[in-house]
């Protein structure tokens, strides 16, 4: 497995424009891609191309995160209890829940992380 950081400066969202996600980062086969779209001391906003059997192993973050899936479906695991997420649907990850993620099939989704200031 290899990941590859798509190379975009962190708060590259255009404002006042309407956008697809979806269409912002492409899928590579054998690999994960992910691409910040918003690094703030607040929170970060990155999207994430898994292809199939792809996945990140399971840890914790000290901060709620929440994950919208963009395309596809993707599997969560959030504190031992698998979370399958279809196109459309919104998942919270609660801050120090051990969670990990798995593609069966390829997918999108959005990642958003919330830190407490």
């Amino acid at each position: 497995m290899s990941i590859k950081l798509e190379q975009s400066s962190p708060g590259s969202l255009p404002p006042s424009s309407p956008l697809q996600l979806e269409e912002m980062i492409d899928y590579q086969e054998g690999s994960i891609v992910s691409r910040t779209l918003i690094k703030k001391n607040g929170g970060t906003l990155t999207l994430f191309a898994f292809d199939a059997g792809q996945g990140l192993s399971e840890h914790s973050a000290p901060f709620d995160a929440v994950v919208q899936i963009l395309d596809g479906e993707g599997e969560l695991t959030i504190g031992g209890i698998k979370v399958p997420a279809t196109k459309g649907q919104t998942v919270l990850m609660p801050a120090n829940i051990p969670h990990s993620v798995a593609a069966a099939q390829r997918f999108k989704m959005l990642l958003i992380m919330i830190r407490e200031i």
